[in-house]
């Protein structure tokens, strides 16, 4: 105990002493040297203190003002037209079907004697009838239907029209026709036609209303068809006589 307290003793008399020395070196009328020679034994490092906590983060900054807008680009150059694409090629026709066998052609019948003339009647309804079938016919000449109608009065005339490319007979003023003509043999045009016109000077009573098909004159012979794939009809109407 004795030892231990004449150490700290001395440990304080030295740091007196160390103090005392720095004072008169401060001093400046001390001419005097140092008072003792005794420096102090370098104490040990301390062991590094720990790192501080993260500060806060600091307020966000008001948003910038926003800058002008940019002025605007040059249109810039138009590109060069393609060249035109070339033609294309034309598609090969369709081979042509082969033609049926003509039918056995059928005699015509007698005409039969006209009635007797009735008298005018007072009936002003509209009086008219149509005649429709559904079939092919390769018929090149003849009767290809006909369409039986009850006139009422002398003094009328007959409408009557054909879906088709055909001729029909009246007496008067002329014949009710239609031509078709090919200057392409491969040709097949197979369209819907009507042909219709006024029938006049027709007695009163039954009158028949028929279609044929024939030759035109100075041309020969030709290939018909009539029928493909649709409906044909006879459509025949009653009206007064024409102005004059």
């Amino acid at each position: 105990m004795i030892d231990k307290f004449s150490s700290t003793l001395q440990c304080l008399f030295v740091a007196l002493i160390l103090f005392l020395h720095a004072v008169e070196s401060n001093n400046p009328k001390s001419d005097q040297g140092s008072v003792g020679g005794c420096s102090g034994v370098p104490g040990i490092p301390g062991t590094p203190g720990h790192n501080g906590l993260p500060g806060r983060d600091g307020l966000k900054g008001d948003n910038g003002i926003k800058g002008a807008k940019g002025d605007r680009g040059d249109k810039g150059a138009t590109g060069k037209t393609g060249p035109e694409g070339s033609l294309g090629q034309r598609g090969s026709m369709g081979p042509i079907g082969i033609k049926g066998e003509k039918g056995i052609k059928g005699n015509l019948g007698e005409r039969g004697e006209p009635g007797s003339q009735g008298e005018n009647g007072t009936d002003n309804s509209i009086n008219w009838k149509q005649c429709v079938w559904k079939r092919e016919d390769e018929k090149d000449t003849g009767l290809i239907q006909e369409c039986v109608f009850k006139k009422r009065q002398l003094s009328t005339a007959l409408k009557v029209a054909y879906a088709a490319n055909m001729r029909v007979y009246c007496p008067g003023p002329m014949t009710i026709e239609g031509v078709l003509y090919m200057a392409n043999s491969n040709d097949n045009p197979l369209r819907h036609r009507q042909i219709e016109g006024f029938c006049e000077n027709i007695p009163s009573g039954s009158i028949r209303v028929a279609v044929h098909v024939g030759n035109c004159p100075l041309y020969g012979s030709s290939d018909r068809h009539s029928g493909w794939n649709s409906v044909s009809r006879i459509m025949i109407e009653e009206y007064p006589q024409s102005q004059t």
